[in-house]
Order: structure tokens, then C-alpha cells, then sequence
């Protein structure tokens, strides 16, 4: 498979944004990215027709109830069948924002012991309380299991925006600490909240935007086909879209967010080749 073979689905319904700039970074790099309406996911597509499913940022219905919860109900009684064939097959999830609540849940992530009838994690309200639209340094922990980092050495920090009012990632208070065992033993965090010089925040404010538990930023599933993380990486694509770019040399073209994008498409190129 080259990355021109590569299809990725960029699934959007009321709420949503952040869809076109998804779809440039994906093509950018040389796949076919689409964006479609869950509405003719549903009636005239076949979500087994592409090799990537991507869940953007927004607020997806409103974000009623809680963020995500809708979407993620919605797409478990339509396409139930279609996404747990996508997990079967191995096949890449990315859920960004957003979509980092609806993958949770639909239980899709954390997904300690497969696809979970239930929420195993939740993304709440910020702490402190607000919406929070900023650039944040992140640290890459994972050691190679995700699909989604590959392009991004282990310890390396990295910089992103974040856009949001409920991403604090939390776990059942009792269930914490043999959860927190269960991600690292297993591979399964890989962005955590961090300060310019890389250490991580240790739940500090403002290193730390939202008070997630352990500095998490974004995690996958044990076999790292799915990533959901809150920062936008495809708000980080190129050069002009990063905070410092008038006053920077403009010798690189891309930011820090293509490296999620790059790395997804090596991943599949590399595996078709073998």
C-alpha cells in the first residue's frame, strides 16, 4: 500500500469542526481523506471501505448530556457492527477533542480488556473550570506501541493547542492506581501535559490545563491502533499555523502536528510493505 492507497473516513455531524483541517493534513501527506456525514455513513457508505477512521474535534450535538456521549451512542447502535470489524481488523482509530470523549465512550479507549459496554474513563469539566484555548507542551511516553507516534522519539516534547471546557481525564477514584499500572505496563499512555523544558507538570496549573489525572493527554488501546488524544495536531500542521510564526524563521515548513498525521501513514505503508 503507497499513501495515495491510503482511504481515511472523517466522520462529522452537527457541532463538528476542525473536519477540513483534518482532511489537509491526511492529504497533505498523500492519502484520500473525505469528510462524510454520519448520515450517509449510515445510508450509502460502507465505513469498511476505508483503512482509517477519524473522529474530529467540535461539539458534537451540542455536547448535551456530556461531551461525546450522543455521538458515541449514535454510532454504536448505527454502525456498531462496522466499528467493532474495524477494531477486529486492526484497522486505525483517531478520535481528536472531541473525539477523544466520544472513543471513551463508546468504550472504545481505554479498552483495558477489549470494546467496553461502559465508560471506563471519564473527560470532565476542567480544573480549574473554564474553557481553555491555548498552546500546551506535551511529552511522547510512548515506547512504540502507538501507530499514531511513531514519528516521535520516546521523551521528546512536542507543542499543540488545546481547545476545550471537559478534558480532564479521570478514573474511577478506587480503580486509579491498578488502572495507572495497567497504562504503563501495557504501553498505553502517550502524551502527557509537560512544561517547555519537558518535565512533566506533576498536576500543576498551567503546565497541566485541565487537572487530568497523571498529566494524561492522550492515550491508546492496548494494541495501539487507537489514539485519542485532546490537543489538535491538525491545527499544528504547518508553520503558519503555530503561535510564535511571525517572529520565527520560516525554514520549516510543518509544526509539531504532523508528526501524528506522518506517523499513521508510515505505519500503514511500512506494514504493506513487509
Amino acid at each position: 500500500m503507497n499513501a495515495d492507497d491510503i482511504k481515511v473516513c472523517i466522520l462529522r455531524v452537527g457541532g463538528t469542526n476542525c473536519d477540513a483541517e483534518t482532511k489537509r493534513a491526511f492529504t497533505e501527506l498523500g492519502a484520500q481523506a473525505e469528510v462524510i456525514q454520519i448520515s450517509d455513513m449510515i445510508k450509502l457508505r460502507n465505513l469498511l471501505d476505508y483503512n482509517i477512521l477519524v473522529l474530529p474535534g467540535g461539539f458534537s450535538y451540542g455536547d448535551y448530556v456530556r461531551s461525546g456521549v450522543i455521538f458515541a451512542r449514535h454510532l454504536s447502535a448505527q454502525l456498531g457492527k462496522e466499528i467493532q470489524s474495524f477494531v477486529d481488523e486492526g484497522r486505525p482509530i483517531l478520535g481528536i477533542c472531541n473525539g477523544f470523549q466520544i472513543l471513551v465512550e463508546y468504550g472504545l479507549l481505554p479498552s483495558l480488556d477489549g470494546v467496553s459496554e461502559y465508560a471506563q474513563a471519564a473527560l470532565t469539566t476542567n480544573e480549574p473550570s473554564g474553557f481553555k484555548c491555548k498552546w500546551v507542551y506535551l511529552k511522547q511516553e510512548n515506547h512504540g506501541k502507538c501507530a499514531f507516534t511513531t514519528a516521535i522519539p520516546t521523551g521528546k516534547t512536542i507543542q499543540l493547542p488545546i481547545a476545550h471546557g471537559e478534558g480532564r481525564l479521570l478514573f474511577p477514584k478506587e480503580k486509579e492506581d491498578a488502572i495507572l499500572e495497567r497504562l504503563i505496563d501495557e504501553d498505553m499512555i502517550v502524551l502527557r501535559y509537560c512544561n517547555n523544558n519537558g518535565e512533566v507538570a506533576e498536576g500543576k496549573y498551567p503546565a497541566n490545563p485541565n487537572g487530568s489525572f497523571y498529566d494524561i493527554a492522550g492515550i491508546c488501546n492496548k494494541e495501539g491502533n487507537i489514539f485519542g488524544l485532546m490537543p489538535h495536531p491538525e491545527r499544528a500542521m504547518y508553520w503558519w499555523q503555530l503561535p510564535n510564526w511571525t517572529s520565527t524563521n520560516q525554514k520549516f515548513q510543518y509544526g509539531d502536528g504532523k508528526l501524528i498525521f506522518q506517523s499513521i501513514i508510515n505505519t500503514l505503508t511500512k506494514k504493506s510493505s513487509r
